[in-house]
């Protein structure tokens, strides 16, 4: 069995890799257009701002590492140009001679991924523009850096790749400007999750613009102005884009392949597109989202390995099948971790899926050990089926093993609730008896038992001021005075049982605190006490977060503890 691999990197390596390890006798031949066949594409940001010191540590395996370890004929600086999938058939080109042949296959799979998005403005083609998508890209940029010494930068778009490279840039010591044209940043995040990232960014220096489209650029000196449509140009030495990339499709489509979204690649569960003996896999490729079973392009390193894998088994005569990524991913931002597993509100909506949500700040250990730090957890369910749909979580400590433990209960088909029984492990300086993710759930258990009611921070502003209901704070005095939502009247929880008399009976009360787990309290007060109550989803905390951006703190105090 003959078989061509056109792409290396995460998808096509690990295909070679597996055939090899399935089929000894199998020759394998791997395309590769660029110098790299198998390389850190995710560290590519972290060269680039010298937190990784060697250009060799980007490199996971060599066309001689390839050959010696698994005779794999890697060809590297050799494009594919066409493909006859009648006379199943590769055109090649090296790009170093310039020599064009024909390769035969008895199998093929396309692992051609995807290329940074550069639209069509007046400007583009500046010598101070860069992409971050190859090792190639990576070496330009850091030479650059080094031979000019630039004191300032732009990166336009606020996904992983752009966060990341302003993260590193700002730590060379540029002043970095961050253009956004949605509302917020990390696209996988709710609008009200990602305002601790904005501040956290901005705390550290990085000019933040969000809405706010580029339309052009213009060279300035020995500078480039980036003009935006709101009027407010930025002058910087250098531009970096990474608003995005799209399928490096072409190939395919002249193939006469079936294509899908964004010109992606349509492909089974099997990995195999729409032409015999063909497979597709990576950034390239239309999947289906394990979470809504909709449609969908996500390109991540773990479902692209994932999809080598799955169409090297077949390739090899097995039968595997890929079920579908749910886009569970992780991001450094300076000392903050962000991350998110399955869907957030925004994805829910478009599904047409009904769902509730719960927002908690627990510590990343047990409060009584010294250095805990507060992450914020918003939790995404399903309210009929309590289907857990996601999660998303930010803080200082402890984030991705949270976010780890949530994908995989998201992956097994728990029920929201179930998060109750997890047994996960505890040591004070590791976690809590009760782990933030086994709090989680005892929330949505709350909920579904109709022991708690609750409302959310973009509901605060809809609530009548007009006496019909009414509006409890339960934090200390200290707190309050230092902050409160217009309205809220305050009770400390402490006194609230002898000062009943002060709250109607007949109106409907709302509750907050600092971080919802003293207004649960108040709730369980009030409503044994024959009030109707609504406890506030994340707290006070979050609220301030949300509303007016402050930085969040990274000591965690217990509940209700003045920091005085």
């Amino acid at each position: 069995m003959k078989v061509v691999i056109v792409g290396g990197v995460a998808g096509g390596a690990s295909a070679a890799a597996r055939i090899r390890r399935l089929d000894e006798s199998a020759q394998i031949i791997v395309f590769e257009r660029t110098g790299f066949i198998s390389y850190a594409n995710c560290g590519l940001p972290y060269y680039v701002g010298g937190v990784i010191t060697e250009e060799e540590d980007l490199t996971l395996q060599t066309p001689e590492l390839f050959w010696d370890r698994f005779r794999v004929d890697v060809r590297v600086r050799h494009e594919v140009t066409d493909i006859d999938t009648g006379q199943k058939t590769v055109t090649v080109r090296g790009l170093e001679t310039g020599k064009v042949y024909e390769e035969s296959y008895d199998k093929l799979i396309l692992s051609p991924g995807a290329k940074p998005v550069q639209p069509n403005m007046p400007g583009i083609d500046s010598g101070r523009i860069f992409t971050l998508r190859t090792v190639e890209d990576t070496l330009k940029l850091h030479q650059f850096i080094e031979a000019s010494q630039p004191k300032s930068a732009t990166v336009i778009g606020g996904g992983f790749v752009g966060i990341e490279a302003a993260e590193n840039l700002a730590g060379l010591g540029l002043k970095v400007a961050l253009v956004e044209y949605a509302d917020h940043l990390l696209a996988p995040l709710d609008f009200d999750m990602s305002c601790a990232v904005h501040t956290q960014l901005k705390g550290h220096g990085i000019r933040l613009m969000l809405n706010t489209a580029v339309t052009a650029f213009e060279k300035s000196g020995d500078s480039i102005v980036t003009k935006t449509a709101h009027g407010q140009d930025i002058s910087s030495d250098m531009v970096l884009l990474a608003i995005g990339v799209t399928p490096d499709t072409v190939l395919a489509k002249n193939a006469g392949l079936e294509l899908g979204a964004k010109g992606s690649i349509i492909v089974n569960e099997r990995m195999e597109t729409s032409a015999p003996d063909v497979y597709a896999v990576g950034d390239a490729v239309e999947v289906r989202h394990f979470v809504t079973g909709q449609k969908a392009l996500v390109s991540l390193a773990g479902p692209a390995n994932k999809q080598g894998r799955v169409a090297a088994d077949n390739v090899c005569g097995k039968n595997s099948v890929f079920h579908g990524p749910q886009g569970s991913s992780v991001i450094k931002l300076f000392d903050m971790t962000a991350a998110s597993t399955g869907i957030n509100e925004s994805a829910a909506k478009a599904a047409g899926i009904e769902y509730e949500r719960i927002v908690l700040s627990p510590a990343s250990h047990a409060g009584y050990y010294p250095g805990g730090k507060i992450m914020t957890m918003k939790v995404l369910y399903e309210k009929d089926s309590l289907r857990l749909l996601g999660a998303q979580i930010v803080g200082f400590e402890g984030v991705d093993k949270r976010i780890d433990v949530l994908a995989t209960a998201i992956r097994a088909g728990m029920k929201a609730t179930e998060l109750t029984e997890l047994d996960l492990a505890y040591a004070p300086p590791y976690s809590s008896a009760k782990d933030p993710v086994n709090m989680a759930g005892f929330m949505i258990e709350n909920i579904v038992t109709d022991k708690v009611k609750q409302f959310h921070h973009d509901e605060v502003d809809t609530l009548p001021r007009d006496g019909s209901i009414t509006l409890l704070d339960v934090r200390t005095p200290m707190e309050y005075k230092d902050g409160c939502v217009h309205g809220f009247v305050n009770i400390p929880l402490d006194d609230l049982r002898e000062r009943l008399d002060e709250i109607a009976a007949h109106r409907p009360v709302y509750v907050m605190c600092q971080s919802g787990l003293r207004s649960y309290l108040a709730c369980r007060i009030l409503t044994q006490n024959g009030y109707n109550c609504y406890n506030f989803s994340g707290g006070y905390r979050f609220y301030d977060m949300v509303r007016q951006a402050k930085k969040q703190t990274e000591t965690a105090y217990p509940c209700g503890m003045d920091k005085s």
